[in-house]
């Protein structure tokens, strides 16, 4: 689990670089299929992770800070550094207790359901990889070579 979000982790920060030589329009342009532009996505995957993460140790929502408030390359990397830092304590204190510790959760439509905090941690983390895979189908949309999703030689296993 630890792993896995680690791997996440250094794939973002990866496309984060990525962008840095696309122009800011691009950045923001309105894309077919996922969930709008290259920066949302992102943004997105960033706010995601933290809203979950932050459910599993508070069960509070956080909520959802307006897109508005940093649609910029450098505010989106700042929000994913100060998120980062906010739970990777709560990652790193992870024990194979807490897999099957249970959390109720009410969707938007008032519709309640008890899920297993490894099951929200996996949906974290295929979140973020299935958005990755976007961002990759974008990326060659640009004529440019996408971040790799190796896992292998990120030194993750050392």
């Amino acid at each position: 689990m630890k792993t896995l979000l680690q791997y996440n982790w250094q794939v973002r920060d990866d496309w984060f670089t990525w962008c840095e030589d696309v122009p800011e329009e691009e950045l923001l342009k309105k894309r077919v299929g996922g969930v709008g532009s290259i920066l949302y996505t992102l943004f997105h995957i960033v706010e995601v992770e933290r809203s979950w993460i932050h459910f599993l140790k508070t069960q509070q929502d956080p909520g959802e800070p307006p897109f508005e408030d940093y649609a910029s390359l450098e505010k989106v990397k700042a929000l994913s550094n100060q998120y980062h830092t906010e739970i990777e304590p709560f990652i790193m204190s992870w024990t194979n207790e807490m897999e099957s510790r249970t959390i109720k959760v009410t969707n938007s439509e008032g519709q309640s359901a008890t899920f297993r905090h490894g099951e929200i941690m996996r949906h974290v983390i295929a979140h973020e990889i299935h958005h990755v895979g976007q961002l990759s189908v974008w990326a060659r949309e640009l004529g440019r070579e996408p971040v790799t999703a190796n896992l292998i030689f990120r030194g993750l296993f050392e």
